[in-house]
């Protein structure tokens, strides 16, 4: 879980693993995560293609935390093209049948928590992802989640 990620304006907590293999390759051969979008314009040019990397995490899903379900759909718009997407919200919102069914049409998930007890999942997320294919963003993304991790555990920075 890699929390706290902002990017375009949008705040969600990311579920990644690492892909250990390509990690390990990376890290013997130096390329640490390119954080310049710029950088991914080159990914474009067919001659351009030997020097783009192997994406060393995948993107499983994404939690976004929302006040209220009404709109929730709107956070999720381009988080949802990613991966499967999941709002989290207090409980007692999931159970209004409007913004419910807006977010099963959609694929969203929805989890109802509480301070008091353990979450409610109300909605199985569905992955819209291979709807959409692969984009400069979405790779470019999992540079910077990548680069999370590595912050986040100097074990997989060691040699």
């Amino acid at each position: 879980m890699i929390p706290d990620v902002e990017v375009l304006g949008a705040k969600f907590a990311a579920v990644a693993r690492v892909r250990s293999d390509v990690h390990r390759w990376r890290q013997e051969h130096g390329w640490q995560p390119e954080l310049d979008p710029a950088w991914f314009r080159c990914w474009s040019e067919p001659d351009r293609l030997d020097h783009v990397p192997l994406a060393a995490v995948e993107l499983r899903g994404i939690l976004v935390r929302v006040p209220g379900l009404s709109g929730a759909v709107a956070t999720c718009a381009t988080l949802l093209t990613l991966a499967p997407c999941t709002v989290v919200a207090p409980t007692g919102q999931p159970h209004q049948p409007w913004p419910l069914a807006e977010l099963d049409y959609y694929g969203v998930g929805a989890v109802a928590v509480s301070a008091a007890g353990p979450a409610d999942l109300v909605l199985h997320p569905q992955d819209r992802s291979a709807e959409f294919g692969p984009s400069l963003f979405s790779r470019w993304l999992l540079e910077v989640l990548y680069s999370k991790v590595l912050a986040g555990d100097p074990e997989l920075t060691s040699p």
